[in-house]
């Protein structure tokens, strides 16, 4: 049967042809959301993520990220006191404005990590290294935010809040959700943000061998007032839904994705209903001479699944293509195995729902229809 529809498949190479291009269009635009929505959620929670730690410990009010509020530096020595933890790491997050001799300025969020641990960053470190910061002055920025940066490169000096500073490290791929990292060490960083010795951001834990975070997480926040403490996991998603549901991204690209869903079914359904209502003498002629309503469904639907499986197999060739060119740019982001999965099954759901539109048609037609003038 595959042959016999593959026949019919070329006996009408232009609207085969559109139909193919139809489902190449569905599946590009489809992806192509989808992949600038993994960079943005993995932007939102890139610094979490990328930690190694167990616990991040918080204010009790911060959701995410982006929210944090200064606590005191008393509570490290309190969470190492809990039971399961191994080691309490200050993190200090804090605002700044870069300038450069050209007179060019930039925002940018500064991440201090305790040396020379270095939790919280600076990760992906593709030029320099992590005992580099140990010099005078010394940061680490990303090299994608260069031209942000006006275009610095390692060995660059520049100011942060009025401070001299210099470039001696680039990572690959270290950026947050509209923020220019900054990286440096815990005691740099409170000098530029005007930080309290007294004061820090979070936390982060690691806890001992064998023991459950979330059990460790229970502890200090039963033991410990004025602060959370989130899982890696936990504060990750967190993050990721405050940020979306604050900003209407979902929403946006939600919509993208229906209407590349839909615009792709009503052209396919259309064309194939076209098709379909060319060759109806030929769909008669089946029918007259023995073929059922079950196999000329089957007959129509070995065609869709021709036309999704061709157009998702160069759509997905096309996705690669434009993953490919926009991490030029720094957006960054894969496409997983069950992702493509997923893919696929929405092609061959949109293949399948525009053959219905000529099944339809068909499964009315009858054989007598074909000796009629």
């Amino acid at each position: 049967m595959f042959r016999f529809a593959l026949r019919f498949l070329i006996y009408d190479k232009p609207k085969s042809i559109g139909v193919i291009l139809g489902i190449i269009i569905s599946t590009f635009l489809i992806g192509q959301q989808t992949g600038i929505f993994i960079f943005l959620t993995d932007a939102m929670s890139s610094l979490i993520d990328n930690t190694q730690a167990d616990i991040w410990v918080v204010d009790n009010r911060a959701t995410d990220i982006s929210s944090l509020s200064q606590i005191d530096i008393r509570i490290g020595n309190q969470v190492q006191s809990i039971p399961g933890v191994k080691r309490a790491y200050p993190l200090i997050i804090a605002g700044g404005t870069a300038r450069f001799r050209e007179g060019k300025s930039a925002q940018v969020t500064l991440i201090g990590s305790q040396p020379s641990y270095f939790k919280g960053g600076p990760y992906r470190i593709k030029e320099g290294q992590l005992s580099d910061l140990l010099q005078g002055g010394a940061v680490g920025t990303d090299m994608f935010d260069a031209e942000n940066l006006n275009n610095i490169k390692v060995g660059d000096s520049f100011e942060i809040n009025g401070k001299r500073v210099h470039l001696v490290l680039q990572t690959k791929g270290a950026r947050g959700f509209g923020s220019t990292y900054v990286f440096s060490t815990v005691s740099r960083v409170r000098s530029l943000g005007k930080i309290p010795v007294t004061k820090a951001s979070v936390f982060l834990v690691d806890i001992e061998l064998g023991v459950e975070t979330a059990e460790v997480c229970e502890r200090i926040n039963t033991h410990i007032p004025g602060i959370r403490a989130w899982t890696k996991d936990e504060f990750s998603r967190s993050t990721v839904m405050t940020i979306l549901s604050s900003s209407g991204i979902a929403f946006s690209i939600g919509t993208l994705i229906i209407f590349a869903s839909v615009a792709g079914l009503v052209i396919i359904g259309l064309t194939m209903y076209s098709a379909a209502m060319e060759r109806l003498r030929d769909y008669g002629t089946l029918k007259a001479i023995g073929a059922n309503n079950h196999y000329i469904r089957n007959l129509i639907l070995y065609q869709a699944f021709f036309f999704g499986l061709t157009g998702y197999g160069i759509g997905i060739l096309l996705l690669e293509g434009f993953r490919s060119g926009v991490a030029k740019s720094g957006v960054l982001f894969n496409y997983s195995t069950p992702l493509k999965i997923v893919f696929f099954l929405i092609t061959l759901a949109i293949s399948f729902g525009g053959a219905a539109f000529a099944m339809r048609r068909i499964r009315k037609l009858e054989p007598a229809s074909v000796f009629r003038s």
